[in-house]
């Protein structure tokens, strides 16, 4: 079951000279009980979207259906729905942690106090401080809590972590593997590669407000190419000889190892080591912001 489908959806501003796509005929599925994460950098239409879908925005074009509700015309009732964490998040700077969360749970009719206790002492949030005086990351934290605390079929996130120390991100990764175990659905937009290919199970790729390509994070990284480091004896007379290998690129000589980029298969490559003496060969697979930035790069497959 899709928790998000759009058709066509389109934003547009301005006209004529003037026009800026935010967001071009976007056709986006995301399922019931998995973690989607949106990558983009800033200015690329993930927080277009995002308030596109939750009716914060009206589209120019196209439609878009979330939890099977028509995301306009059935928008407050969608809201009950879904938990929705901003990138920019505008709090009431007078009011403590805990009066903030009462004043929201009072205005969702009520959670689950012993839930809401747990999230609060798992993110280690002080709710007894001023909002003004929280860091970053505690705002990013009390955030979380009110788009968590009831339990929404829905998660939309839009640059979750920022602010957050690697111990409390481990902690974010676990709250949403959770999520997803209950048969719930998360919908993460993100510029952090690493946040994303940790925790999600498929990605979408925007770029300049098209989507690019969507897939499994596992086979994402699944490219036509892998890089190779290779630890020899008579590492000066290499490069030349491994430069003019087809499929071999981007060879550089650090001490006694060489480093490529390898496309395509290794034969070429294991037969011109013939007459060299190698300690040491490592093969790795592309990580997912080099392949992100393979998209990025050319604006094709990588």
């Amino acid at each position: 079951m899709a928790v998000i489908e759009t058709r066509d959806l389109t934003k547009i501003y301005g006209s004529g000279r003037q026009e800026l796509r935010a967001l071009d005929q976007l056709n986006l599925q995301v399922q019931q009980g998995e973690i989607f994460g949106y990558l983009g950098p800033n200015g690329a239409g993930k927080t277009t979207t995002i308030r596109l879908l939750l009716d914060l925005i009206r589209p120019s074009s196209g439609s878009a259906t979330v939890l099977g509700m028509d995301a306009q015309a059935e928008s407050v009732a969608l809201h009950k729905r879904v938990g929705f964490l901003p990138g920019e998040l505008a709090l009431w700077k007078g009011q403590t942690g805990a009066q903030v969360l009462r004043l929201v749970a009072d205005l969702r009719g009520g959670v689950d106090l012993a839930y809401l206790r747990q999230l609060t002492e798992r993110l280690q949030l002080d709710l007894n401080m001023r909002v003004r005086n929280y860091s970053s990351g505690n705002r990013r934290k009390l955030g979380l809590v009110l788009a968590l605390m009831n339990k929404p079929d829905l998660l939309v996130l839009d640059e979750p972590t920022g602010g957050l120390d690697p111990l409390m991100q481990q902690i974010f990764n676990e709250i949403m593997f959770e999520t997803r175990d209950e048969g719930r659905s998360v919908f993460l937009s993100s510029h952090l590669l690493p946040e994303v290919q940790a925790i999600c199970d498929r990605v979408g790729i925007l770029r300049q407000g098209r989507l690019i390509t969507v897939e499994q994070v596992s086979r994402l990284t699944q490219v036509g190419f892998r890089w190779v480091r290779l630890q020899v004896r008579d590492v000066a007379a290499l490069p030349g000889r491994l430069e003019a290998l087809e499929g071999v690129s981007e060879v550089s000589v650090e001490d006694s190892s060489v480093r490529l980029r390898l496309s395509g298969d290794f034969d070429p490559l294991l037969r011109a080591l013939q007459e060299s003496y190698v300690e040491e060969l490592h093969v790795h697979e592309p990580t997912l912001e080099e392949i992100f930035l393979a998209y990025y790069g050319n604006g094709e497959t990588p």
